[in-house]
């Protein structure tokens, strides 16, 4: 058989062990895909770097070449442009593309659908969501023939080891942040992981899958970790909770007020019962659980981000493309064809831990009581905690309540905030998972 030419856009971490891979396994990946894998190229900005155990004649600075000799584009580069324009042009010569890239299809994923589409070639993202594990392909061709209600997931897993470092050592964001970095789980800027936005990309992907409907980037919201203190751990720990940052999408039913069938799909640190299964989810992993009418609850754990790992997801989508160009046919597309709106916060439903700081003296609990009362916010717990001595000693004032509507507990929060009893409003934090 001719052999299927496959080419690499980036040598990174990722990059360098998807081309260690290709080469070890050689004959095995020949015997898989009924034909040799034949490594053309690899596309990076200084090719006259050293990369051990990396061929440099395959080292290359011009990509646009590159993608016009493969029959199989794989890019593990990220970002927008120049990739891209890249890919655009892959398929333009026929050529099927393997991305790991979240942040491109969360924003440009229509676009490159309907480009592989109409050249009649493969898109295959498996390792866009959760690394290594295998959840990109069930949810769009195990599940086809199911209806996803909901999916509750850790997507993200510097978030993940940041939060369980704070809850299982004691440690302070920074400190725990600080750990990861040395560990290599975190960037020297953490940004993209600590405020959410790898989650939400990654969020409204599984959302647009799980849905059958264009879910963009910016209409997940999306809150980090960055606020998320000490005393916000050990509060979900006297509750039997951990707190992890949590990527959900749910399907909500028209409203009785009128509000149309859609979907929320949404970021955000929230508190975990420890009995439920993501509690357990430790270090640097991700899992994913999804809730299906017919199959119920499923859940996807393992390895979220590596390079070894990553690659062996990418693989397995280059050996799936290549499958399709020697023996025929196309895997899935987009399926987009329920298109539902993307609704607001305001119709999501969950329940609340509130943390506040009042004046200890009689009366303050009814004035808060009455706030939450006041926009139909109904209380389950309540605990204080007088802080200090002598006649201006406050008290910490907790309140977790039953399930509401996110904008009830917004206005209730605003209204506590002007209480003159009230001195602050220290922690607001979800309740998911029950």
């Amino acid at each position: 058989m001719e052999p299927v030419r496959v080419a690499l856009l980036g040598c990174g971490v990722v990059g360098s062990e998807v081309a260690r891979l290709l080469r070890e396994q050689h004959d095995d990946l020949a015997a898989r895909v009924g034909a040799p894998l034949e490594l053309v190229g690899i596309a990076v900005r200084r090719p006259e770097r050293e990369r051990p155990g990396v061929d440099p004649s395959l080292l290359t600075a011009d990509a646009e070449d590159l993608v016009r000799r493969a029959d199989v584009v794989v890019e593990v580069v990220g970002g927008i442009e120049p990739v891209r324009s890249l890919l655009h042009e892959a398929f333009r010569h026929g050529a099927g593309v393997v991305t790991a890239n979240k942040m491109l299809l969360a924003e440009h994923g229509p676009e490159l659908f309907e480009a592989a589409r109409a050249a009649d070639v493969d898109l295959y993202y498996e390792a866009a969501v959760a690394g290594a594990i295998p959840l990109i392909r069930p949810l769009r061709e195990s599940l086809a023939g199911d209806r996803v209600r909901r999916f509750l997931g850790i997507v993200n897993g510097t978030t993940n080891y940041v939060l369980d470092q704070m809850d299982t050592t004691g440690a302070g964001f920074a400190d725990a942040v600080e750990r990861a970095q040395a560990l290599g789980y975190a960037e020297a800027d953490p940004t993209a992981d600590v405020e959410g936005y790898d989650a939400a990309s990654k969020a409204a992907i599984l959302a647009s899958l799980a849905f059958h409907t264009r879910v963009p980037g910016d209409a997940v919201h999306r809150e980090g970790i960055t606020g998320v203190t000490a005393a916000d751990v050990a509060a979900a720990a006297r509750l039997g909770c951990v707190v992890k940052l949590l990527a959900i999408g749910e399907r909500v039913p028209a409203g009785a007020d009128g509000g149309p069938e859609g979907v929320t799909v949404r970021v955000h640190p929230a508190f975990v019962p420890r009995s439920h299964p993501l509690a357990g989810v430790r270090g640097p992993f991700n899992a994913v659980f999804v809730e299906a009418e017919a199959a119920g609850e499923l859940m996807f754990y393992g390895p979220g981000a590596g390079g070894t790992p990553t690659a062996g997801a990418v693989l397995g989508d280059v050996v799936a493309v290549a499958r399709h160009r020697v023996h025929g046919g196309r895997g899935p597309g987009e399926s987009a064809y329920a298109d539902l709106p993307a609704l607001p916060m305001s119709r999501v439903l969950t329940r609340y831990h509130v943390r506040l700081e009042v004046a200890d003296r009689p009366g303050v609990l009814a004035r808060v009581a009455d706030a939450f009362a006041a926009h139909g916010v109904s209380i389950e717990q309540v605990r204080q905690q007088a802080v200090g001595e002598g006649p201006d000693r406050t008290a910490e004032l907790v309140v977790v309540t039953h399930v509401a509507p996110d904008t009830s507990l917004s206005e209730t929060v605003e209204d506590l905030a002007h209480l003159d009893a009230v001195l602050d409003v220290t922690s607001v934090m979800r309740v998911e998972g029950e």
